[in-house]
């Protein structure tokens, strides 16, 4: 089976070209994605036909579950559907079949090579069936959006006001007046990803606006642990951030793994800008797959 390896700022996917499936596919997203005993990733991705649109992608995080939405991955796979000629030399947008719906994506060439990708996000979602949160129990059609915004909860005695939006998967951002580098996300990731107020889970992010174009932030991602650098992560983060008023209709979120540009206009879809590169190619054995 051939693969490509490819990142986004450090965020990084084994895809595959398939018309297959076979419901095998979680067993595999946990060996190729294995970092010691297989190729090494956060997730898989596959690039399949689609009746609706140019592609449709499929999403595996290294654990196994199925992703509805993965910004990085989709600017990932749609250099490699453009790199592959699967698209036409001259395409300059690209649709997508994801699981949150269409996503289209603009391609930037320099000397015939794609240089950048801009993926449109979707329109962020508040309603707490759609993230989905139980606010309270029974409670499923919440759509106040300050509702959704610093709803506090306590995670080993401290606080954290969490702003919840969906961008076609669930999202919590923490806002932290500190460098984030000190916070103990290791420690708090996982707990509150796997708080039961979040029946799909959630992705966590904690974020520290450092002027009214820049915001850092360190997110960790929901069935994969934290990563260098997280796509819809960034966009929940523009979208909160853009709702308290802490920046404008632009801005770069400073990750580890690089720099990803975010627009909302506080209204429509969300566009994600960033780089998308191809580091290596090769063939897993079929096995018993």
């Amino acid at each position: 089976m051939k693969f490509i390896k490819a990142q986004g700022a450090g965020n990084d996917f084994v895809l595959m070209e398939t018309d297959d499936t076979r419901p095998d596919w979680p067993r595999l997203a946990i060996e190729m994605c294995d970092r010691h005993y297989g190729i090494g990733a956060d997730g898989l991705i596959l690039l399949m036909p689609s009746e609706k649109a140019d592609c449709k992608m499929r999403v595996f995080d290294s654990d196994g579950t199925e992703a509805e939405a993965c910004g990085n991955g989709l600017r990932c796979l749609v250099k490699c559907f453009v790199d592959s000629r699967l698209a036409g030399s001259d395409c300059s947008e690209i649709s997508v079949e994801t699981i949150a719906g269409i996503r289209k994506a603009r391609v930037y060439r320099k000397d015939g090579k794609v240089t950048k990708v801009q993926a449109s996000m979707g329109v962020p979602k508040f309603a707490s069936k759609d993230i989905p949160v139980i606010i309270e129990p029974g409670e499923t059609k919440v759509v106040n959006i300050k509702s959704m915004l610093n709803y506090t909860v306590t995670v080993d005695d401290q606080e954290l006001p969490l702003n919840l939006v969906s961008m076609g998967n669930p999202h919590a951002v923490f806002f932290w007046q500190h460098p984030v580098d000190d916070f103990p996300l290791l420690q708090l990731g996982p707990k509150v990803e796997n708080l039961a107020m979040f029946p799909s889970r959630v992705n966590f992010e904690v974020a520290r606006p450092l002027n009214r174009r820049k915001i850092e932030a360190r997110v960790w991602e929901r069935g994969v642990g934290e990563t260098l650098a997280c796509g819809s992560g960034a966009c929940a983060i523009t979208v909160a951030a853009r709702l308290h008023g802490f920046i404008d209709n632009k801005v770069n979120i400073k990750l580890p793994g690089g720099i990803l540009e975010v627009e909302w206009d506080g209204a429509g879809e969300v566009l994600l800008s960033g780089p998308a590169e191809t580091v290596f190619s090769g063939e897993w054995p079929d096995g018993d797959f």
